[in-house]
């Protein structure tokens, strides 16, 4: 924490934009495209127009974000050089990456177990 304090302000404002690109990627983008897919299906009633839609949506949320998680990570180091800091090339990034992802994986596991309403071990009736 205190190596990421040294590249000032501007720095760890990058890391936390960074950080929020990270949870859009991992969550953002899936459930955007799942919701449209549901909705591209409700108008067609094609499970395969609506499956096309979302793939070829999610592939470009992808291919959009990935990019700019890189030239934040390229802007990161630069100021850590300004600053007369070590830049560490893609290590920022790859923190930034697994904490969202950690994060996300988490998030969907209390969603799953707490508030999805399914029931992971099957209830017994009185039989």
């Amino acid at each position: 924490m205190r190596n990421l304090l040294r590249a000032g302000a501007s720095g760890v404002l990058l890391v936390l934009m960074m950080l929020g690109a990270g949870l859009v990627l991992w969550i953002g983008v899936p459930v955007a495209w799942l919701y449209i897919g549901s909705r591209v299906q409700g108008a067609t009633q094609s499970l395969g127009v609506a499956l096309l839609a979302m793939v070829g949506a999610l592939i470009f949320g992808i291919a959009t974000l990935v990019p700019l998680l890189g030239w934040m990570n390229r802007k990161h180091d630069e100021l850590r050089a300004a600053r007369g800091r070590q830049a560490y090339g893609q290590v920022t990034l790859e923190g930034v990456m697994v904490v969202s992802a950690t994060l996300a994986l988490l998030g969907f596991g209390i969603w799953f177990f707490f508030f999805s309403g399914s029931a992971p071990i099957p209830v017994l009736s009185g039989q």
